[in-house]
């Protein structure tokens, strides 16, 4: 297939600025988010007061809290994106990270299981809407042919805070599990340089001038929206609950592994750290290599073959019983797939009208946190009858229903 070589548009210093507010958001929401992940049973076990990790409760509680900051996603990209729409990008950009960055903060201060649960719910409502009105600021400033390529740099501002939260606790194996949600706090200060220097954008300035009625959540499941709606949020909602059952459980799959039964705790959470970081780095190639595949095919078909290719990487991985040297080198296959998730980044804004994008992109996509929330509360029931190994292959199935809804998804014109 021959690809069209298209002159790039020199950028301005108001998209330079705005692609650096959203990266740096996207950035913080990847440290943000999985600082819990990789101390979740270590924290939970410490806030119960029970020795064993393995204890069915520190399951339980740990998976209910992940369950609330998955609501708490989910909520938050619907009340963020609705804000952003009203307020503006940029407002509602600074308000996301001050949100999360505070009550990631207060996680420090925690004391028993449920007030981490508080704390942790009210940090998603930020890092949920920060998704969707990041995603709307970008779609509205950066120039078209752009955006499949800022799909993977914003993705890839995910993955390097990822990274940075699995250097942290590599570094610091015996430090105690609270004191890494002090880390979380940083992103707090980049709000006044945002609010300084990042401005509205003008395609949202002149819509909200010229509407007399805005549109709301209602207005999703309206008129030719409808379709749209149902198919993103179906795809969204598959999509996000596998990769999440991943991204949790597979640390607790590696710490039960009988290789590392006599590890230390430390050790078993360096291991942690070490997975995540290769899970998290190759999938900064995924992030690129997806985007190349929606430059030539288009979105659509991009997130079908992605889709795809996750079910293909979790019976190799999980299909067979794997020691932790072994899982070390199938694991970032499916970080690589990862690349898919980059894609809705762009893909989601524009097929929404201008006054309804971020809630329209922040609902379809952060709606999908509560399935997965809902994913992850039956996943630890799950376990009671099967061992991790079996659950995270039955995962794959979940991308295989994704993939035949993608097929069905509205294709975006040519250019955008």
């Amino acid at each position: 297939m021959k690809i069209e070589t298209v002159a790039q548009p020199v950028l301005s210093a108001r998209q330079w600025k705005s692609g650096i507010a959203a990266w740096l958001g996207w950035f913080f929401d990847g440290l943000d988010m999985h600082l819990y992940t990789l101390v979740a049973a270590t924290f939970v076990a410490e806030l119960i007061h029970v020795a064993n990790k393995s204890d069915p409760l520190v399951k339980q509680y740990s998976s209910w809290i992940q369950a609330s900051f998955l609501v708490g996603w989910a909520l938050g990209g619907g009340v963020f994106g609705w804000i952003g729409d009203r307020m503006g990008r940029s407002r509602a950009l600074s308000l996301t990270i001050l949100t999360y960055a505070v009550f990631t903060g207060l996680s420090f201060f925690a004391h028993t299981w449920w007030q981490l649960l508080i704390f942790r719910f009210v940090a998603a409502l930020g890092i949920g809407g920060e998704w969707a009105v990041g995603a709307s600021l970008l779609s509205e400033t950066w120039p078209k042919t752009w955006r499949p390529w800022i799909a993977a740099v914003l993705q890839t501002g995910v993955n390097v805070g990822i990274l940075f939260a699995c250097w942290f606790i590599y570094t610091f194996p015996d430090l105690p599990p609270r004191y890494v949600f002090l880390v979380g706090v940083l992103p707090a200060f980049i709000v006044f340089w945002i609010r300084r220097n990042v401005p509205e954008p003008e395609e949202w300035t002149e819509a909200n001038k010229a509407a007399t009625i805005k549109p709301g959540v209602r207005d999703l499941f309206k008129g030719e929206i409808r379709g749209t709606t149902i198919l993103t949020v179906i795809v969204c909602s598959l999509t996000l609950t596998g990769w999440w059952a991943f991204m949790f459980w597979h640390p607790q799959h590696l710490q039960s592994l009988p290789e590392v039964a006599n590890w230390s705790d430390a050790e078993k959470r360096q291991l942690v750290s070490k997975a995540f970081s290769l899970v998290v780095g190759i999938s900064i190639g995924g992030n690129y290599f997806a985007s190349w595949m929606a430059k030539i095919f288009g979105y659509r078909r991009a997130i079908f073959w992605g889709c795809l290719a996750f079910v293909a990487a979790f019976v190799a991985t999980f299909g067979v019983q794997r020691g932790p040297d072994s899982l070390l080198h199938w694991l970032p296959v499916i970080g690589f797939c990862s690349g898919i998730f980059g894609l809705f980044t762009m893909y989601l804004p524009p097929l929404f009208p201008t006054l309804l994008r971020t809630t329209g992109a922040g609902f379809c996509y952060n709606i999908g946190r509560i399935v997965a929330a809902i994913g992850t509360i039956v996943f630890a029931l799950y376990l009671k009858h099967v061992d991790f190994r079996n659950a995270l292959l039955c995962i794959g199935a979940l991308f295989a229903l994704a993939a035949v809804f993608a097929l069905f998804l509205p294709d975006l014109k040519k250019g955008e």
